[in-house]
């Protein structure tokens, strides 16, 4: 959970373009982020892939009104929907983007390209019909906020208890790296998003970055195999509860338009 999921990007970015927030070129280059290209493939209409800036016109034009987030996991189809060939890919994948007012999602599958020293990244989005349906277990923007409060705050006290490698210098160094990052000019969501979405994608993108550190910094102190097998237990919940709390966050823009806020 350390990266920004690119179906995040796609869905806030595309959010802020159907709204008038954005033009159609800064759209797209805020979702190709730092990536070669992106191009969408089987678009209705299209015969071929297309260029990300003609995508987004052409979803407009299909009567896409906004964009959703999903974040499968194993067991988890959070924010999903069917068919089953749509999860089948999205959880693959890990991520998706699902469209609002048109039955079809994009499902990402990233390439790298070029030699040894010039390796570039390239994106095709795949386009996939999916059933209209509510998504699953997406929580509201409040709910988020308070579970991943309680969930935090559960898992720091485990964790501080079994000494696990989730703080100290390893895992202060990479916070003030991503403090770093934030700081030059790195916008959290799109323009257009309310900022308690900003607030909840803030706190759950740091509370991801944590999680990375105890997970990739060995086993600390935890020592014995019932304290390792603590240790995935204190995460395993949290790091659900951010995953539920991006895509809450990421999908506020389309909730507030159905309750009529927009």
């Amino acid at each position: 959970m350390l990266s920004e999921p690119r179906s995040g990007r796609l869905a806030a970015w595309g959010n802020a373009l159907l709204a008038g927030f954005v033009s159609p070129d800064d759209a797209a280059l805020a979702i190709v982020g730092e990536d070669a290209v992106h191009r969408v493939e089987g678009l209705p209409g299209e015969s071929g892939p297309v260029g990300l800036t003609l995508a987004l016109g052409r979803m407009r034009a299909l009567g896409v009104t906004g964009l959703r987030v999903a974040l499968p996991a194993p067991g988890h189809p959070l924010g999903l929907s069917g068919p089953s060939e749509f999860n089948a890919r999205a959880l693959d994948a890990e991520e998706a983007a699902i469209c609002f007012g048109a039955a079809f999602g994009l499902v990402p599958e990233v390439y790298e390209a070029g030699r040894d020293g010039d390796v570039h990244v390239e994106v095709v989005w795949h386009c996939l019909a999916v059933r209209e349906a509510p998504p699953a277990d997406v929580p509201s923007l409040g709910e988020a906020e308070r579970e991943l409060a309680e969930a935090l705050r559960e898992a720091t006290e485990v964790l501080s208890r079994l000494d696990v490698a989730g703080s100290g210098p390893v895992a202060e160094a990479a916070v003030d790296a991503y403090r770093a990052r934030a700081e030059r000019g790195r916008e959290v969501l799109a323009p257009g998003y309310p900022p308690r979405a900003v607030r909840v994608l803030e706190l759950a993108q740091r509370v991801g970055l944590l999680i990375s550190v105890a997970y990739e910094n060995g086993h600390g102190g935890a020592v014995s195999a019932s304290e390792i097998a603590a240790r995935s237990l204190a995460l395993r919940p949290v790091e659900r509860t951010a995953r539920r709390a991006q895509v809450a966050a990421y999908n506020a823009f389309v909730e507030e338009r159905e309750r009529g806020v927009r």
